[in-house]
C-alpha cells in the first residue's frame, strides 16, 4: 500500500513510522508517500489512518516506476542535453559507427538540424550472424571524438554487463535495446552505474512488462532511466518494420515519471514514414525523439532503408520542435 501524508507532515514523523514497518522488506519513501509492502489497513496505528491524506492498495509491482511514490517526473540532465524538463531532446545519428570520417560528418548534421545527443552503434545486434556487427571499441572513440566535437552528449548500445564498464567510459547515455530489455543481468549492471538508461521496449513487451523492466534498474539505485518506444510485433506489420504504440507514451505520461523518447526510425523501417510518426509520439507527449540519419542512406551498413537524409532530417527537426511548442502551448481543461 501507498500511504499519503499531508505536505506538512515532520520527517521526523515519516522516519518513526517507516520504523514500525522496519521489518518489512519492501518500504520506499518519498517525501511525504510511503510505501509498505506485505501489510493491511488494519495492521496501520489509528493516527496513522487518521491523519493519511490517502491510503493506495491498488499498487503496481514496479513501485520505483511509478507516480504514486514519485509524482514529479524525473528530469536527466547531461552535460549539453536536459530530458524530461518540459523541453524537447532530439538524439540523431547513424543506425552504425561506420567510420571516423562518417560519424564527424553525421555529427555536424545532427548538430545543425537542433539535436543535442549523437547516436551510434559500435555494437550492433543484428537478426543475422553475417549482417555487419560494428566497430567496437574503436566506435565508441570515434563516436566521443565526434560528439566532442560538436558539444555533444552521446547514447550508444550495450548488449551485455561485461561491455558495461567499457561503454560507461565513452557514453553519456546507456542504450539497452529492444531485445535485452529483459536481460535481467544487464539490467542489474546498468543500475549500479550512475549513467542514465534508455531502456528501448521489448518487440512484445506490453507497458506492464516494460515498467518492471526498468524496475530492475531503479532498484539497483540507478533512477535516470527514459523509455524508448520503438514499436511492437502486431499481426499486421505488413507496411511498418513494427506497430507504432503512441498510446503507450500518453499512457505512460500518467503511470511513471520518467521521460519518454519515441524512436520512429526503428517503429517504421522507412524513411518516408519517420516524419508522420516522429510527430505524433510528440503529440503524445514524448519528451525526446531519436532518429537515424545517412548522407547515402543506399550505402548504410546497417538500416538504411530507415536512415533519413540529411535534408529530411533537418525538416523533421523543425516540424517536432514546432509540435512541441504547439502541444505545450495549449492549457490543460479539467474533466
Amino acid at each position: 500500500m501507498i500511504i499519503v501524508l499531508p505536505e506538512s507532515t515532520a520527517a521526523t514523523d515519516i522516519n518513526k513510522l517507516t520504523a514500525i514497518f522496519g521489518h518489512h522488506r519492501d518500504v520506499f519513501t518519498h517525501r511525504n508517500r510511503i510505501s509498505i509492502a506485505g501489510i493491511s489497513i488494519d495492521q496501520l496505528p489509528a493516527a496513522i489512518r487518521q491523519n493519511a491524506l490517502e491510503i493506495i492498495t491498488d499498487v503496481p509491482a514496479a513501485i520505483q516506476s511509478s507516480r504514486l511514490l514519485h509524482p514529479e517526473n524525473e528530469v536527466i540532465r547531461l552535460p549539453h542535453t536536459t530530458i524530461g524538463d518540459g523541453s524537447l531532446a532530439i538524439m540523431a545519428g547513424p543506425c552504425s559507427v561506420e567510420s571516423e570520417e562518417h560519424v564527424r560528418k553525421m555529427a555536424a548534421v545532427a548538430k545543425q538540424g537542433g539535436a543535442t545527443v549523437l547516436r551510434g552503434g559500435a555494437f550492433k545486434p543484428r537478426t543475422s550472424p553475417y549482417s555487419f556487427q560494428g566497430l567496437g571499441e574503436a566506435g565508441l572513440k570515434f563516436l566521443r571524438e565526434a560528439a566532442d566535437e560538436q558539444g555533444m552528449d552521446v547514447i550508444t548500445e550495450v548488449m551485455d554487463d561485461e561491455h558495461v564498464p567499457m561503454v560507461a567510459q565513452y557514453t553519456d547515455i546507456i542504450q539497452i535495446g529492444s531485445r535485452n530489455m529483459q536481460n535481467f543481468s544487464l539490467l542489474k549492471a546498468v543500475g549500479k552505474t550512475n549513467i542514465p538508461v534508455a531502456l528501448k521496449r521489448g518487440m512484445s513487451a506490453t507497458v506492464d512488462d516494460w515498467l518492471n523492466a526498468a524496475e530492475y534498474i531503479a532498484a539497483e539505485g540507478n533512477h535516470q532511466i527514459m523509455l524508448v518506444e520503438r514499436g511492437i510485433r502486431t499481426f499486421d506489420n505488413t507496411h511498418t518494420r513494427n506497430t507504432f504504440d503512441a498510446g503507450a507514451i500518453a499512457v505512460l505520461r500518467q503511470l511513471t515519471p520518467f521521460p519518454i523518447i519515441a524512436d520512429p526510425s526503428h517503429a517504421t523501417g522507412d524513411r518516408s514514414l519517420v516524419g508522420p510518426v516522429g510527430l505524433a509520439g510528440i503529440a503524445a507527449g514524448a519528451d525526446g525523439l531519436i532518429v537515424e540519419i545517412h548522407d547515402h542512406p543506399e550505402q548504410a551498413l546497417s538500416d538504411g532503408p530507415q536512415a533519413l537524409t540529411p535534408a529530411m532530417f533537418q525538416q523533421l527537426a523543425k516540424k517536432s520542435l514546432a509540435m512541441h511548442n504547439l502541444m505545450n502551448n495549449f492549457e490543460e481543461v479539467d474533466a
